[in-house]
């Protein structure tokens, strides 16, 4: 046995005993010992978290990035990239279909997940619904920016019809750190409200997230000015 396998061993153990009581550094230690499979990682995790700032920075760092401190290699790097990836695909799936957003706060739980990979890019989803606001799909419709994206009328109506829809959510993330809507962000909530309703689908929400922070339109009165046709 090597000098640091009881160590790694104890961690282990510690992990699953206590896992939710471990510090960053922990984790990322524990995490460090899949991809450099002999010596002591405790180290190299203290850089990693001094270097980037935090664990999100650690795992939002570019693999470049990731490379340029001293004992990263090409294992370590494609692991600390995978966990948010895995993580994120996880969370989506944990947000089955089925579920009732029928509030805007339901519609933030349902969505949180998709915008917790910690994305250097925008992303823009559109929740299908039917009748009693119940969850018949999620589609990515672009990333990039809300107005940026590639968000045309086909792609919209093409996603609700797809899945028989008679309402759907709007939703995306500020990569800036603030919730606030943009023109750009209201001009397309307009756009995308008048195309919905001429395939008769209602246009329930447009929410915008923007780290622990969500802003629904809604709520913010934004949908009280359009004027529906008959």
């Amino acid at each position: 046995m090597g000098l640091h396998d009881g160590h790694r061993k104890r961690l282990k153990a510690q992990f699953l005993a206590h896992g939710e009581d471990f510090h960053d550094h922990q984790l990322l230690e524990l995490l460090l010992c899949y991809a450099i499979p002999q010596g002591d990682v405790n180290e190299l995790a203290h850089a990693l978290l001094e270097r980037f700032g935090s664990l999100s920075g650690v795992m939002d760092a570019l693999p470049d990035a990731l490379r340029q401190v001293p004992g990263v290699g090409e294992h370590t790097a494609v692991l600390l990239k995978l966990v948010p990836k895995l993580a994120g695909r996880y969370f989506e799936d944990r947000s089955s279909l089925g579920t009732i957003l029928d509030t805007s706060r339901a519609a933030m739980d349902f969505l949180r997940p998709y915008y917790r990979q910690g994305g250097r890019n925008e992303m823009v989803y559109l929740v299908c619904l039917d009748g009693k606001h119940k969850v018949l799909g999620c589609h990515k419709l672009g990333e990039g920016s809300v107005n940026a994206a590639d968000i045309t009328p086909r792609r919209v109506v093409e996603a609700v019809l797809s899945n028989n829809a008679t309402a759907a959510i709007l939703a995306h993330n500020h990569i800036s750190g603030l919730a606030l809507p943009s023109n750009a962000d209201l001009a397309t909530t307009r756009r995308l409200w008048e195309i919905l309703q001429e395939v008769g689908v209602e246009l329930v929400d447009h929410l915008i997230f923007a780290d622990d922070d969500m802003v629904s339109l809604k709520d913010s009165g934004v949908f009280q000015g359009y004027v529906r046709r008959n």
